[in-house]
């Protein structure tokens, strides 16, 4: 089965060769040919024939999804097939699919012919959500970065470290959390959505902050004509945010055709602009005016909603830091307690979008704000919530390299989300909860909230609630989260082999401060399929999304699966 190629300076138990030979194990078990499994999943049959001997890397975990549905894969195999694939993301970059100027070269290894594959030898590479080819350059960023404790525990568990060349070390095992503090109180301003909606309902299941924007709050709708304000829409959402004692984040963005008449349309059917403004005294005009009215009522504002995805905005950089400059200006002196939230940053895992976030970072934007604004989330929604720290790293490198470290708010998505096949209900409410305890595994790039899209629309993969409808199972999954953290003071998170669990199993540990007791609590999960642990000494009682706790002793057998529970011990703790 083992094609075999001279030029790969890598051992025989890579993740890689292992990632290809289960993929071609299920090939052969479903009886499917390369090429009909390539009609099947959109590729060329010598792309599959490429993947299941291990010679390249998909670029994202969907694409070997997709495979492996074809192919008949069971649960466990999928989960085994996903951490395989996250260790194999460690390969050096010429293993991985490529665009060229030219055309689409497909890559073997370092200085290595291709083999004599089956006949067909058109390469391809897996369609990114915007349809378009997904592009792994990248990964000059992201392979760079993942010299962290989740691929460095991969690596350590499953096999010898990927070498690109001989005198290349193994990446140093390090044992223990991800990260460690001291006792942090978790703020409900953690548990953020985005309302959709016109109307100023609020959602009616328990949650943390508001974020507004596809609700009719666009610059576009506020200032249809130059100097006439429309602030109905928006005085009903700020109403309906304050009656529910939620702090609201208003986004800015759209620009009114009357501002920029010659500037490409936006993704709006209003035909608000994608461009900055002709004048930028307009936008100081519209920024003074909204927070004038809003003063002490909205508790932030977020300088632009997409400000590197050019259907959004497609001005220079150099304009946005102007643009973020004045405003800031504007904000802090007519309301210095508002919180400035820089523009928003998303399609990170796109170069070119990365491009203008280290732009703007070494521009000197990120002086003018208070908070980055960044988008997370996971290149298709059916990939697991635990795949959006790859950016939440990549960011980080980023800041860094620029020498800034502003706090952050994950403040969206991408413009693609409705394109996006709906979720089960169970995988939908495993997820929505997971969205926010990634927000909490990654407080060590100091990611303080989160904003999950949407509240009140229906047609995205994971919906909460539909304006006017009772809160969905994901809903309400989120709100028992919101209500183990109400008291809790988080202490550590970590993963894998490094704390002692299975390799798929994450762990985030509190001490629960309650008005009449106080006691240590883990929450404890996996990113896919199912793993058992011993009951600890001094553990008392598991408790479950659906609101249900069993009563356990020190021996008794737990499971953990993608759905997190939290894990009680009898013993009572002092308070931090």
């Amino acid at each position: 089965m083992d094609a075999g190629n001279p030029g790969e300076c890598m051992a025989e138990a890579s993740h890689r060769k292992r990632l290809g030979a289960l993929l071609e194990d299920l090939k052969q078990r479903s009886g499917h040919s390369y090429q009909r499994i390539g009609q099947l999943v959109r590729a060329s049959k010598s792309t599959v024939y490429r993947y299941c001997t291990g010679q390249i890397v998909p670029p994202d975990f969907a694409t070997i999804e997709r495979i492996a549905k074809v192919c008949n894969a069971d649960r466990a195999e999928m989960a085994t097939l996903y951490r395989l694939w996250m260790a194999a993301s460690e390969v050096p970059d010429e293993f991985f699919e490529e665009p060229e100027q030219s055309g689409i070269r497909t890559t073997v290894g370092p200085g290595s012919p291709a083999p004599d594959a089956p006949q067909d030898l058109s390469p391809s590479v897996p369609a990114g959500p915007d349809g378009g080819p997904r592009r792994r350059s990248l990964s000059f960023i992201v392979v760079a970065s993942v010299v962290t404790l989740l691929v460095a525990v991969t690596a350590a568990s499953s096999g010898p470290a990927l070498r690109r060349n001989s005198a290349r070390e193994p990446a140093q095992w390090i044992s223990g959390p991800a990260w460690v503090s001291s006792p942090a109180r978790i703020p409900s301003t953690l548990f953020g959505v985005t309302i959709n909606s016109t109307t100023g309902t609020m959602p009616s299941f328990r949650t943390g902050a508001v974020r507004f924007w596809d609700s009719g709050t666009r610059w576009a709708d506020i200032e249809p004509q130059r100097g006439e304000f429309d602030w109905s829409v928006l005085d009903r959402l700020v109403g309906g945010a304050e009656r529910a004692g939620l702090p609201a984040l208003f986004v800015m963005g759209a620009t009114p055709p009357w501002a920029s008449p010659n500037g490409p349309v936006g993704p709006y059917a209003d035909g608000s602009r994608a461009a900055p403004p002709d004048r930028l005294a307009d936008w100081d005009t519209f920024v003074r005016a909204l927070v004038h009215r809003y003063q002490g009522r909205i508790e932030a504002y977020e300088l632009w909603v997409l400000a590197n995805d050019p259907r959004f905005y497609n001005g220079s950089v150099e304009t946005l830091v102007e643009m973020t400059r004045r405003a800031s200006r504007a904000i802090r002196a007519a309301d210095p307690k508002a919180t400035v939230v820089c523009p928003g940053m998303g399609r990170l895992w796109e170069p070119d979008a990365l491009h203008v976030l280290e732009r703007f970072a070494e521009l000197g934007g990120y002086r003018y704000c208070d908070v980055a604004g960044i988008k997370l989330y996971q290149r298709t929604a059916s990939d697991p919530p635990e795949t959006m720290l790859a950016l939440t790293r990549t960011v980080d490198r980023v800041l860094h390299h620029a020498g800034v470290h502003p706090p952050l708010w994950s403040t969206g998505t991408m413009y693609e989300i409705p394109l996006q096949a709906p979720l089960d209900r169970r995988r939908a409410a495993d997820y929505a909860v997971r969205f926010y305890l990634v927000g909490l595994y990654a407080r060590k790039v100091n990611l303080q909230r989160m904003y999950f899209y949407n509240w009140g629309g229906t047609k995205i993969p994971i919906v909460l609630q539909a304006e006017g409808g009772a809160p969905t199972q994901a809903a309400l999954a989120v709100e028992q989260l919101e209500r183990w953290l109400a008291h809790a003071w988080i202490r550590s998170c970590g993963h894998g082999l490094a704390v002692n669990l299975a390799d798929n199993v994450w762990e985030c540990r509190f001490t629960v401060t309650e008005p009449q007791r106080s006691y240590e609590a883990t929450i404890r999960w996996t990113d896919s399929g199912t793993a058992v642990t011993t009951a600890e000494p001094g553990l008392g009682f598991v408790h479950r999304l659906d609101g249900t706790t069993t009563p356990v002793q020190p021996g008794d057998t737990v499971q953990i699966t993608e759905q997190p529970i939290l894990l009680e011990q009898r013993t009572q703790s002092s308070t931090p």
